[in-house]
């Protein structure tokens, strides 16, 4: 066990865990960040996606040790009210429907968005490719995001 200091949602945490502890049970069982899902564990579904330094990553797969100075954004920090332009184009198209899938697909559209604020539909698709939704949103995930780049704020 040792102490990291990580940097989430703009505040610091001090955490003792392992060092090969995953990011996601970080954020979820010892900061008490729910937002961040757990799907597969194994980085292949996206459920668990979360930004380090604006670049979607899979935190069930990112070790607490591995994360240093670099600063961490879940789905709570993405907007302080719920008001980003993907959360409200998400609601706008009634995007989610188990939900379980719906904050990692917000936070890799939030990162596409931000390094691309007008992707094409070709670009989306590529992108999104690596998030899986069991319910099969995925046209209404992509108008989503076209809607939301055109307004972008991410």
């Amino acid at each position: 066990m040792a102490n990291y200091s990580i940097s989430v949602n703009g505040k610091q945490h001090t955490v003792e865990a392992l060092e090969d502890m995953p990011l996601l049970w970080v954020l979820r069982d010892l900061i008490g960040l729910k937002g961040t899902k757990f799907g597969c564990g194994v980085a292949q579904c996206g459920a668990c996606t979360v930004h380090l330094n604006d670049t979607a990553v899979r935190s069930c797969s990112v070790p607490v040790s591995a994360v240093g100075e670099n600063k961490i954004t879940t789905i709570e920090g993405l907007s302080e009210h719920g008001d980003h332009p993907l959360q409200l184009a998400w609601q706008k198209y009634l995007v989610p429907q188990c939900g379980y899938c719906q904050t990692g697909q917000i936070m890799n559209a939030a990162a596409l968005l931000k390094s691309n604020p007008k992707p094409s539909e070709d670009e989306i698709e590529q992108t999104m490719a690596g998030n899986l939704c069991r319910c099969g949103t995925y046209n209404r995930i992509k108008a989503a995001i076209l809607t939301a780049s055109s307004g972008s704020k991410s």
